[in-house]
């Protein structure tokens, strides 16, 4: 039988991808600080964003971040994610 591949759903594009091809957005539980989780195995609730820019600033439009954590998220966070976005795409 096949190897089952894991589907995720973009927040910004709303795309269905493999896990590999995606980025995980990632919400500590301790500490409710969020960060890109470029392993895909830390703790914590996760959502999934597209490797490209666009899908970032469509879900900060959308507001995909705050349905797939049910809460408000300040734009600092934004902010930060696209930071750390421009240093993947650096290396």
């Amino acid at each position: 039988m096949a190897k089952k591949i894991p589907l995720r759903q973009c927040v910004g594009c709303s795309e269905m991808r493999s896990k590999k091809e995606m980025l995980r957005v990632l919400k500590s539980a301790e500490d409710d600080t969020f960060c890109l989780d470029i392993t895909g195995k830390k703790n914590g609730r996760g959502a999934y964003v597209c490797k490209n820019r666009e899908c970032l600033v469509k879900a900060r439009k959308s507001k995909g971040l705050e349905r797939s954590f049910k809460m408000s998220i300040p734009n600092e966070v934004y902010d930060a994610l696209e930071k750390e976005f421009d240093e993947l795409e650096a290396e």
